[in-house]
């Protein structure tokens, strides 16, 4: 047997390093091969690089040579590798189910069935939307308060809610340092989410009494949350949200500190809440960047090291749950919560599959819970500690992310804190900018979304649930991905109710199966995804069969769809002939040169369909002209 020496060992030792002018070249004969580029050199390498938001951008390569500045241990500042030297190794992280529901019995039918079947701990969303304060005890019937923490989220009634708790606590016997959770305490994110309040000095003194309190009775308690959900729904970037989540802390440390709180207890007495998405390298690189952050705010604030360590709730993101389809947000929500427990989240809510359709029922809370014991007991994701350490590609992510964030955070700032900003509408409109960009995306489908405007099904049966409370209003607003496709759906779906029949379109697929199925599977998805039911007729293959089927299927408008070959030869006359039936619209799929486009447009076509045209004006325009309302 022989034995290999331990040092100057490498499996590669026999082959000679590869470059990246070597990867470039590589890249520039399958683009050109494929014919998507001919750039060559970095352009090449360019040609392949992803945009994001923040001026951020993915790039097909990393290397040594993009590595970023040195991330520190676990448990040591800046905390970019997790808050706790051993991560979430020891008991993973705490999974927490959202409870909104306004009966206190049904709630309580709820909590104990997520508690017996995995969840840690609970966030009850209390006060007008949610559970009424007087039935908290109600809700928490049963409930062990020494095992199981509470979160909770009563906007303007914290003071009544916190109160409460405590009350509990006391009837209940529960030692003083048992009690663990989060009275939740946020008066700047209830200005954000209402517009109420505008002048916060009130709710911060009673937030930094609460603080105090909990310090003298319940040290185990925190009293206030920093909520970067409602800029996150509003449509804010990653960056945005931690910048607004920034200054949010610097608030509350200045309102604490003033109250009599040294530094190190205004620290332990914040939990920061933040949205994760199905972007899994962007939640991990945010949750990364956002402790790195808030270790620079602790160290110049003075903040001893086991202190400045943020504490994070993730909470998968509501603007990419879908109402249409909804099984599909089971896969978004898995990959979510994927990405927050790489990026050491210490508590981790996965919103049920059915969230965004109203209350969920009990099969979609066990999906929820079960995802995260489902990655914890069998993937053991949280054996690793901070998995992703080291990827070139995420530490970079990381780096520019927070530099991104940290830019953010000094321009709110320089406005005069976060409630000034909020009030003079700075953040609202840097917000709205943002998700302006992003609808662009969405609309022309730059940004699918699988089941709503990618292989949407017309046929899908709706799932129906008991309507959920009224969520806060008045401040910020709040956004979905789906939105301008929910509403092109919902119009689909009254003329459906008023008529018996979805409007219809008409495919002409002109020649043999192999000419025309990518272009007719195209107009299909583009068309069913604004609620518009296609017809397609297997005995079509030339102009006069196209006509007379047209004229047979009880549709208004119509989409001729074939390769480039075929329309040279064949289009003109099909439009004609389509027109001719009766077609008061007749489209094109494909994009053909512009001298091309005249030609078809004067045999009769209005209109060319194809990848990265704006989807949602098209589907408008439609359901426009055959007068569904």
């Amino acid at each position: 047997m022989t034995v290999l020496p331990d040092e100057g060992f490498s499996l590669a030792a026999e082959f000679p390093d590869s470059t990246r002018e070597q990867w470039q070249r590589l890249v520039e004969g399958v683009l050109r091969k494929a014919g998507t580029s001919d750039a060559s050199g970095s352009a090449a390498e360019s040609a392949l690089t992803t945009p994001l938001q923040d001026g951020l951008a993915t790039r097909p390569l990393y290397t040594a040579e993009d590595a970023a500045p040195a991330p520190g241990y676990p448990g040591f500042p800046p905390f970019v590798r997790g808050g706790r030297t051993e991560g979430t190794a020891v008991s993973g992280w705490d999974i927490r189910q959202r409870h909104t529901h306004p009966d206190p019995r049904r709630a309580n039918e709820a909590v104990l069935a997520d508690l017996e079947n995995g969840v840690t701990s609970l966030w009850l969303t209390v006060g007008t939307h949610g559970l009424p304060v007087s039935g908290i005890a109600t809700a928490l019937e049963g409930v062990y308060l020494d095992l199981a923490p509470v979160v909770l989220d009563a906007g303007p009634d914290v003071e009544a809610a916190a109160h409460e708790l405590f009350r509990l606590h006391d009837e209940h016997g529960v030692p003083r340092a048992a009690a663990t959770g989060n009275l939740g305490a946020d008066p700047l994110g209830t200005l954000a989410r209402t517009g109420a309040g505008t002048d916060p000095a009130g709710p911060l003194a009673v937030a930094a009494d609460l603080a105090a309190r909990c310090l003298r009775e319940r040290p185990g308690i925190r009293a206030l949350t920093v909520d970067a959900l409602p800029h996150h729904e509003a449509g804010g970037s990653a960056a945005q949200e931690l910048g607004a989540s920034l200054a949010t802390g610097v608030a509350y440390l200045r309102a604490l500190t003033g109250n009599g709180l040294d530094i190190d207890q205004a620290c332990a007495q914040l939990e920061f809440r933040y949205a994760a998405t199905a972007d899994q390298f962007l939640t991990i690189a945010k949750l990364r960047a956002a402790r790195r952050l808030w270790a620079r705010v602790t160290e110049v604030s003075g903040a001893t090291t086991p202190r400045a360590a943020q504490r994070q709730h993730a909470v998968t993101s509501a603007v990419m749950m879908t109402r249409r389809d909804p099984w599909v947000n089971m896969l978004r929500t898995t990959i979510a919560c994927l990405g927050a427990g790489v990026g050491g989240a210490d508590a981790v809510t996965v919103l049920p599959f059915d969230d965004a359709l109203g209350l969920p029922d009990a099969f979609a809370r066990r999906i929820a819970r079960n995802t995260s014991s489902i990655l914890l007991e069998e993937s053991h994701l949280a054996k690793v500690i901070d998995p992703a350490g080291g990827s070139w590609y995420v530490e970079r992510l990381t780096d520019e992310l927070a530099h991104a964030a940290w830019a953010w955070f000094q321009e709110i700032e320089r406005a005069g804190g976060q409630a000034a900003a909020l009030r003079s509408g700075l953040i609202a409109e840097r917000l709205a900018d943002t998700w302006r960009q992003r609808a662009e995306d969405l609309a022309t489908r730059r940004e699918p979304i699988t089941g709503v405007s990618e292989f949407p099904n017309l046929a899908e049966p709706p799932v129906p649930r008991e309507p959920a409370p009224a969520a806060p209003s008045g401040g910020l607003p709040t956004v979905r991905r789906d939105e301008a496709y929910e509403a092109l759906r919902a119009r689909s779906d009254a003329h459906l109710a008023a008529t018996g029949a979805r409007p219809r379109v008409f495919l002409a697929a002109l020649g043999p199966a192999a000419a025309h199925t990518g272009r007719a599977t195209f107009a299909a998805n583009l068309f069913q995804a604004g609620g518009i039911e296609p017809v397609h007729d297997p005995g079509t293959v030339d102009a006069d069969t196209a006509a007379d089927a047209f004229a047979r299927s009880g549709a208004r408008v119509a989409c001729i769809c074939s390769s480039d070959k075929l329309y040279a030869e064949q289009a003109e006359a099909a439009a004609t002939a389509l027109r001719q039936a009766g077609a008061a619209r007749v489209f094109l799929a494909g994009r053909p040169d512009a001298a091309q486009q005249e030609t078809y447009r004067r045999a009769g076509v209005d209109e060319f369909v194809f990848a990265g045209g704006d989807a949602v004006t098209v589907l408008t325009s439609v359901l426009d002209r055959m007068g569904v309302a």
